[in-house]
Parts: structure tokens; sequence; C-alpha cells
């Protein structure tokens, strides 16, 4: 079963081009990183000459920053494909050499951003483009869900995530067994291999403190105490978490008026799968008390995928006020503020802040809920 993911269509449109550059796809493991480039490479009948960074031979060939190396492994005229191109050492000197000398065309993923991207940026200045590979968003599931309520729809994207493997399995119980299993397998390594994460389960332990706390303003210095350890070294674990696509941070809005709070922040899953056996609760929506929470992280998450996937420009927040009035979501696009505010239950009746209302009276509020959420997500 393969689902069509919207980054295909910009992909597309580079290759058609045969600029000698470098196309990156970046995203977390298990995303559809790997599945999207060979549907690429099938749906384009292109001629590629393949390297995974997985493979040893391959970490040592691409490794060794040299041309004359390069001329004896290169076939030329042919499209260069690597996965998980952040396991060879440097490898952006290795594709500045292709592109440069070779007038290649890269097409490449991986899933560690940070240390792709800290391999990457430097040698490639102005010859890359870059591509985010999230869990699947709403708008490349609808097929799917085209004769589904808005109830059955919630009920498995609220509970069991997006990651492509989630939506193939048939049962509940694969779907739990899975989302277990990425979490002590795939992201557990993934911390492990990183030298600067000295205790791992420390990690896991922040992000189960964190999945407890969607939708409210974290404080370093509490989740610090509650850990043991110091402010500075949340904050580190926090950055890791982000550049691993486990989590992303919305911050305050602020005009710099008074009473708005600005310099505090809330963290959010990119995948509920993963934040439901996180903290081990697969129950229905039915029976949960964090139905709330949960339809507040997968909005925000589908908006922030949107931007993403139809290439629009935006800016997210939310916004709060000294007094306790709050917004959601403010989504800032080309100067526009458009606010949502939550809820999963759509008979409870809201009225904007009216200090939202009185600071920004060109904006629009809407309240999005379990019934009308897919209004607001294609």
């Amino acid at each position: 079963m393969f689902i069509p993911r919207l980054a295909a269509k910009y992909i597309n449109d580079h290759l058609a081009k045969k600029e000698p550059v470098a196309l990156i796809v970046y995203g977390p493991r298990q995303a559809g990183k790997t599945t999207l480039i060979e549907r690429l490479i099938s749906d384009n009948k292109l001629d590629v000459q393949k390297f995974t960074g997985d493979d040893l031979d391959a970490q040592r060939l691409l490794g060794l920053h040299s041309l004359e190396n390069l001329k004896k492994i290169i076939t030329p005229g042919k499209i260069i494909v690597v996965d998980e191109a952040q396991k060879i050492d440097n490898v952006g000197l290795t594709f500045k050499l292709l592109i440069d000398n070779f007038q290649s065309l890269i097409l490449t993923s991986g899933s560690a951003s940070f240390d792709l991207a800290n391999k990457l940026n430097e040698p490639l200045t102005g010859r890359s483009y870059i591509f985010w590979l999230y869990p699947l968003s709403y708008a490349e599931l609808k097929e799917k869900y085209n004769a589904f309520t808005p109830a059955r729809i919630l009920s498995e994207l609220l509970i069991y995530g997006s990651y492509p493997k989630v939506h193939i399995l048939t049962t509940l119980a694969e779907k739990e067994e899975y989302l277990r299993n990425y979490l002590n397998n795939y992201l557990y390594k993934d911390i492990l291999s990183l030298g600067q994460i000295r205790k791992p389960k420390l990690v896991l332990d922040l992000l189960s403190l964190l999945a407890l706390q969607i939708g409210q303003e974290v404080k370093i210095s509490e989740l610090a105490k509650t850990l043991r350890v110091t402010a500075a070294t949340v904050n580190s674990y926090l950055e890791v978490l982000e550049k691993m696509f486990i989590i992303f941070e919305l911050r305050g809005f602020s005009r710099n008026l008074r009473k708005e709070i600005a310099k505090s922040s809330k963290f959010y899953f990119w995948d509920l799968g993963l934040r439901n056996a996180l903290i081990r609760n697969f129950n229905s929506l039915e029976v949960r008390t964090d139905a709330g929470q949960l339809m507040e992280n997968f909005f925000i998450a589908e908006k922030f995928k949107a931007a993403e996937n139809f290439q629009r420009l935006a800016n997210f927040y939310f916004w709060r006020t000294y007094d306790q009035q709050e917004i959601d979501l403010v989504e800032d696009r080309g100067g526009e503020l458009l606010a949502y505010e939550v809820k999963f239950s759509p008979s409870k009746k809201h009225k904007a802040p009216s200090a939202w209302t009185k600071a920004y009276p060109a904006s629009r509020v809407v309240v999005v809920n379990s019934e009308n959420f897919v209004n607001y997500l294609l």
C-alpha cells in the first residue's frame, strides 16, 4: 500500500529541471523517506546510481572526499541517490565534489536532521533544496477517510497517530505493538547513538513529562527539578528531541502589548501514536480525560504540516495574557492573523477573548472542534 506524499510534487519539479543540486529529504525514522525516493525513481524512470549510509562500503567510499576516488566509482550522467546520508562522514563535502565536478543531481535522505544539517549546510550553500517529510498529514490520508465520519477519523489519528506503517497494519493490537517497538527500538537506539546524551533514560523521562503537559506552558526549571538535572541539560535535550522530529515548539505571540506573555513555550508531538505509547495509553477517546489535549496537539501539528506540504509561508504561535486570556493557535500569514481555538466537544460555546479582539480587531477567530476540523485542514 502506497500513500502519495504531497512533497513529491515539489521534488518532481526539481527533478525535471535536471540541475546539478542536492535534493534533501529530512524526516523521522519510518516516515516514508526511502519509500518516497523509490517511488520518485520508479515514476520518473530515473537512471540512478544508489548508495545507502547503512552500507559500510558506501560509508568508506563516499567518506574519503577524494575526487580521484569518486572518478573510480561514479558513473557520469546518472542521478546519485544516497539514503540515510547522515551516516557518512562529512557527506556534504562529497556532495559538493559531485555537483561541482560531475554536474551530478543528487537525491538524498536523512533522519537525524541536526547531524545531517551540520554536515551539509556549509559545503552545499546555494547547491541544495530541503524538503521535510513528517508523519502523514490528514491531507495525504483524505482518500482513505472519504467515507469516514469525523469521529471515526479522530478515533484513529488521535490514538494511533500517522506513521505510514500504522495505516498499513489492520488490527489495533498490531498498531500498538508497532508503536511500542518504535519507542523501544528506533527512538531509544537513536538517543543512544548521540554522544552528547549521557543518560538516554532521562530523555525518555523528559518526553513522558512533556506528554502529560500538552497545551501547557513548559517551565524548564520545573522539568529540571523533577528530573534532578540542570536547566541547561533540559534545554539541550529539548533541542535534540526537536531535531529528531519527536516534538516541536510553539512560542508565545506578542506585538509588545503589556499584558501579553511572549517569552514562554509549549511543546507538542509530531505523532500522537508515539505520545500515547510513551504514557502507555491507547484507550478510546470516549473514556479518556485528555481528549481535548489530543485534539489540540493534532490540529496544531496538522497546521505545521500543511504549511510545509503546500509551501505556504506562515508563522505559528499561541497567545496568552497575564490574566489568563488565551488563544490556542495564531497563524501569521502574509501579515494577516488567523486565531484558532481548539475544542474537542462541538457543544461547547466559545467567545473570543476580549483582549484579543480589542488588540487585533482585523484578525479572524474560528473555533475548531471534533466535527468541523476537516474544514480547516485542506
